[in-house]
């Protein structure tokens, strides 16, 4: 680890924001992923844009759009941030069977976007979740990581592809 200081706790271990007015404003983007399996009648379901809550899949990109954007609210010492974008893409997995999703944020700004990222795919799952619990309380949402950002002082980052 280059780093082995937390940047959210001062000398004497009190949490604190992380002062980022001296920094530069510089392009930053990050993308996470993450995956909710369920049945395959779920899923089914899903895709048929039937479920009785309706189109589950609009529904998460809307909330995970909306969670992004104020995660702030949401996690601890994260600073407020004016988003520039923020995607979301439903990949369907039979094999899973389930859902993978993927969202990618971005701002000109002092601070990352990997907070946001991630908040938009945990967000997003749990939506899914939400939507079809009538059907399958059994759903799981695992792998939720961060896999690449980029800007900043510490530059691009990527995560193994395994």
């Amino acid at each position: 680890m280059s780093n082995t200081k937390l940047t959210h706790l001062d000398d004497a271990g009190a949490a604190n924001m992380v002062d980022v007015s001296e920094k530069a404003a510089t392009t930053r983007q990050a993308t996470a992923s993450g995956q909710i399996q369920m049945k395959q009648e779920t899923l089914d379901l899903i895709l048929s844009e039937k479920a009785k809550k309706g189109d589950v899949i609009a529904t998460a990109r809307i909330a995970g759009i909306m969670a992004a954007k104020r995660t702030h609210e949401l996690i601890p010492l994260c600073h407020p941030l004016a988003l520039s974008k923020i995607s979301l893409d439903f990949e369907t997995d039979r094999e899973l069977p389930g859902l993978r999703i993927t969202a990618t944020a971005k701002l000109k700004g002092q601070t990352g976007v990997e907070m946001e990222a991630l908040t938009a795919v945990s967000v997003a799952c749990l939506t899914i979740y939400d939507m079809a619990k009538a059907v399958d309380k059994g759903m799981i949402i695992s792998e939720i990581r961060l896999l690449e950002k980029s800007g900043g002082k510490s530059g691009h980052w990527q995560a193994d592809k395994s």
